[in-house]
Formats: structure tokens, C-alpha cells, sequence
């Protein structure tokens, strides 16, 4: 047997441990690369993604923007259509265009085929319609009636005046503050300041803008996700004060764009209630005595003309009378909203419509959110 010398074995195994070495270095480096290329090749895969899903977006744009033009060309339609209707000479919520079932003379004309969601091309859309006449117009009220106004969701006496006054303040031309109202000089003091619009209010949540008025005055109470009782406690160390609760706010009650006469046959109890000289009571009847079928007798159903609300008990001439100088049953300034969609990818467009009998629907506004 051959005996190996010793140097000759030392040699040895310092080559070998030199060589393994370099190999897991060579494997590391391959492992490294490797990783690298993967993170590239995932980065490159989802960026392409991501491409393909915008470029797909912005060819879904074009069509949503259609969808949402068609959808409001189908609300003028049906609007026009409304107008056609025999024997119903007023515009109500039973109605097909306020979602409603529609009146005796809806099944024999073109709106008993009107369809809540309609598809076309390769979307859909579903529309809503609601009458601006509902509600009061903020940049025609008088101070009469933003005091009733203020009165009727509950704002303590101390406040109301000077609530009124800086939203006359804001909406007229000058800058000279009424008594307790505010000008610029009021809002240049805050932080950050801003200046007084001076001018017809465009949108009603301008009134956000105004001295005195907080978003529970604006949407009430109920409507915001604010809980007084915690927010006091935090910052009153546990000792809640009383704060006020407003059920229903101004936004419930005032648009910026109407034709300025309400709608007797949409109007809410609590609208109706910020007409001078019609309470709680009165306007709660109102409502309930225009519910039913027309029948053609004028005695059931939405009030034909104004004089009408004659027929519901405990209601006096007087306040007939009044009810004429600001209510009618035609609505003429409508807001439209479509809910538009192409393979789950969804857009939302609103327009303000002019109707001019008989058959003149005007756009006034459009624009997506």
C-alpha cells in the first residue's frame, strides 16, 4: 500500500476547500441574480398590469362619459314625456319620473316601458330624478322666511338673527354687515381667511361659508357622523353641556337653483313648515292629503293646483291664500343622477335640467364626481 506524503495531503485539501469555496460563492452570486431577475420580472409584471388596467380605464372614460350623456338624454325624455300625460296637470312623487308607479294615464303612453337600470353598448346605467322645486331657493328667500326657516329645525332664538343676517350678507353685493351678521372683515380675520361671496350662492353647501352656521345646523344632526356627547366629554374633561339637536338641517330644506315656487305635490312637512304661517300640524296634513290615486275627482290624490289643499281639514282660507304666493304643482328645475358602469368600473354624473312646457328640457349643468 502506497503511503501518501504528508505535504502532498496538506496540498490537498487546501486546493479542495479552495475550490468549494469559490462554488459557493459562484451559488450565492447565482442565487442573488436570481432573486434580482425575479424581483424585476414581478415589478415589470405588475407595472404591466397596472398599465393594461389604466389604458383599459381610459378607454372605459370615453364610453362612461357617453353612458353618463345618454342617461341624462333619457331623463329629459322622460320628462317630456310627463307632460304628454292626459288628466295630470301636476308634477307629484307618484309619478314615473320620481320613481313612482305613475297614474292612471301612465300604462297607455311611452313611460310604461321606462326601464330603472338600462343597458347599452357594453355598460349600463341606472337614473334618478328629483324636482329642485322641493325645496326653497336660498338666493330668493326673504328674511320671513329663513327665520321660520331657522325656527323649524330648532335653532335657539339668540342665533337665528344673526344666522339670518350673514346669509344676506353673503349673497348681497356689498360689504356692509347688517346688525350681528358678517363681511369680510369677519371672514378676514379667521384662519385661514377667505373673503364673503357677495353674490347668488351656486352651491348650498356654500352655507358652510357662513357665520354662525355649523355642519349640524347645515345637514342636522342626524345626518353627520358626529357624536356630540363624545366629542364634548373629550373636550370638557367628562362634563357634557347641553348641545342642541337639530333632526333635519337646512340642506333639507334649501337649493340654490329653483324657479323659486315649491312644488305642493313634492315638498317635505318639513319645507312646507319654513312658509309663514303654516306649523307643524298644517304641513303634515298637506303631505298626507296628497297621497292616493288621482281619480279625476280632484278629492284624492296630488293637488291639482293649489287651491286644492282647501279639501284637507283644519286648513284655513288664509293660509290657502298664503300658500299660493309661494307654492304651485309644476316643477321646472330638476337634478339628474346616473350611476354609470362598464365591467365594474363605475362613474357617477349629475345634471341640472330647465323644463320649458311643452316640450323644451334644457341642460343647465353636467359634470361627473
Amino acid at each position: 500500500m502506497r503511503t501518501i506524503p504528508l505535504h502532498q495531503r496538506h496540498n490537498g485539501t487546501v486546493a479542495t476547500s479552495a475550490t468549494g469555496s469559490r462554488h459557493g460563492i459562484a451559488l450565492i452570486i447565482v442565487m442573488i441574480s436570481i432573486f434580482v431577475l425575479s424581483m424585476l420580472a414581478g415589478g415589470f409584471a405588475y407595472s404591466m398590469k397596472v398599465e393594461t388596467k389604466l389604458a383599459r380605464n381610459a378607454n372605459n372614460e370615453a364610453e362612461l362619459e357617453w353612458l353618463g350623456r345618454s342617461g341624462v338624454e333619457y331623463a329629459r325624455w322622460i320628462l317630456v314625456q310627463q307632460l304628454a300625460i292626459p288628466n295630470e296637470p301636476y308634477d307629484a312623487l307618484n309619478q314615473v319620473w320620481a320613481g313612482g308607479p305613475g297614474g292612471m294615464g301612465t300604462s297607455n303612453s311611452p313611460l310604461a316601458s321606462v326601464q330603472s337600470e338600462v343597458v347599452l353598448g357594453n355598460g349600463s346605467f341606472t337614473w334618478k330624478i328629483a324636482d329642485l322645486e322641493s325645496k326653497l331657493n336660498i338666493n330668493l328667500a326673504t328674511e320671513p322666511l329663513l327665520q321660520q326657516a331657522l325656527i323649524s329645525i330648532g335653532l335657539d332664538a339668540g342665533q337665528v338673527t344673526p344666522v339670518i343676517n350673514s346669509i344676506l350678507d353673503w349673497i348681497d353685493t356689498d360689504d356692509n354687515s347688517r346688525i350681528e351678521g358678517a363681511e369680510n372683515n369677519y371672514y378676514q380675520s379667521l384662519s385661514p381667511p377667505y373673503y364673503a361671496k357677495n353674490g347668488p350662492i351656486d352651491d348650498i353647501t356654500e352655507l358652510l361659508f357662513v357665520a354662525g352656521i355649523t355642519p349640524d345646523i347645515f345637514w342636522g344632526t342626524a345626518s353627520t357622523n358626529y357624536q356630540p356627547s363624545a366629542l364634548q366629554a373629550s373636550l370638557h374633561k367628562g362634563n357634557v353641556p347641553d348641545v342642541p339637536m337639530f333632526p333635519v338641517g337646512l340642506a333639507d330644506i334649501f337649493t340654490s337653483l329653483s324657479s323659486g315656487r315649491i312644488n305642493i305635490n313634492t315638498a317635505s312637512a318639513t319645507v312646507l313648515q319654513a312658509i309663514p304661517g303654516i306649523d307643524q300640524q298644517m304641513a303634515f296634513a298637506i303631505v298626507a292629503g296628497r297621497q292616493g290615486d288621482d281619480d279625476g275627482s280632484g278629492l284624492l290624490g296630488p293637488y291639482r293646483n293649489v287651491q286644492q289643499v282647501q279639501r284637507v281639514p283644519g286648513i284655513p282660507m288664509e293660509v290657502t291664500r298664503q300658500l299660493s304666493t309661494f307654492c304651485d304643482v309644476r316643477s321646472k328645475t330638476f337634478e339628474v343622477t346616473i350611476d354609470a358602469q362598464i365591467s365594474g368600473y363605475k362613474r357617477q354624473f349629475v345634471a341640472i335640467l330647465g323644463r320649458n312646457p311643452p316640450r323644451d328640457v334644457q341642460v343647465l349643468n353636467f359634470y361627473w364626481k
